[in-house]
């Protein structure tokens, strides 16, 4: 694995203090990290999955909307603070890996470096009251 910038890393440990759901991804949408409380919605420890591209968590925990439609990698607000680098926000079902679906609500912002560069961008998500 290549050498993070310090404010991924620490981005990171920020994570593991929070009671929130924490997603951690770099520019290009590569995950880089997910802490407890995310592994509980999401069903899966981060131990057990990893790091991972863009394509595969965005397909993994299959995103729909209120009608049940799959939503595209496009359609979630932590793609589009990538691709916009601005925070967005957005509620959705997901499936967890045990098969579990929850209504979530979603909130994305960058993560920038300096001199201003962008490093990616963090997701805080909760369950929604169904």
């Amino acid at each position: 694995m290549a050498t993070q910038p310090i404010e991924l890393i620490l981005a990171r440990q920020f994570g593991d203090t929070l009671s929130q759901a924490f997603f951690l991804v770099d520019p290009q949408g590569n995950l880089l990290y997910y802490n407890e409380k995310a592994e509980m919605i999401l069903g899966v420890r981060f131990g057990e999955t990893g790091a991972m591209s863009q394509e595969e968590w965005s397909k993994m925990f299959l995103p729909k909307d209120v009608e049940g439609k799959l939503l595209t990698a496009e359609d979630l607000p932590l793609v589009q603070t990538l691709r916009n680098h601005k925070p967005a926000h957005g509620s959705f079902y997901i499936n967890s890996a045990t098969g579990e679906s929850h209504l979530i609500n979603v909130t994305s912002i960058p993560v920038e470096g300096r001199p201003k560069r962008f490093l990616g961008a963090i997701a805080l998500f909760w369950n929604s009251v169904q």
